[in-house]
């Protein structure tokens, strides 16, 4: 499998203008960890191996461990993340499979746990992995 398209050298400005959402989301409050258990919880819906491979050596790098990261698939069956961690998670799956919207209860377990910037930071961040997934699936960029 070859890549299809160099985004970012083909149109540099658009790709720039994606990094700027990346930019954008490090400098929020938000819990690094957090950020990555969504990028890489979309991820894995979206099947994006590009995306999967860089943020989940991005979450170790951090602190997330071994354990969460191949229970992530199965996070409502286990207790490894907490109640704050599983309203996210599940605020994820729902915009991520947006053809089925966002229930309002998952909104508001979310909006339980995090005051109103945090929950458009949170959504900025599951936006943003999800038009990374689609940018790299589509020109099949490759892992390694």
């Amino acid at each position: 499998m070859e890549n299809r398209i160099d985004i970012p050298k083909v149109e540099p400005a658009a790709y720039q203008a994606m990094y700027g959402l990346e930019k954008y989301l490090s400098t929020s409050k938000l819990d690094p960890i957090l950020l990555e258990l969504i990028k890489m919880r979309a991820s894995q819906i979206n099947g994006c191996a590009f995306c999967l491979n860089m943020h989940s050596t991005d979450a170790r790098k951090i602190g997330e461990t071994e354990q969460r990261l191949y229970l992530l698939n199965a996070w409502k069956e286990t207790t490894l993340f907490t109640e704050k961690e599983k309203a996210v998670l599940a605020l994820t799956e729902e915009v991520t499979l947006i053809s089925h919207h966002v229930a309002d209860a998952t909104y508001q377990k979310v909006a339980s746990f995090f005051n109103e910037q945090e929950v458009a930071q949170i959504i900025m961040a599951i936006v943003t992995i999800n038009a990374w997934n689609r940018l790299a699936i589509t020109a099949k960029v490759m892992v390694g």
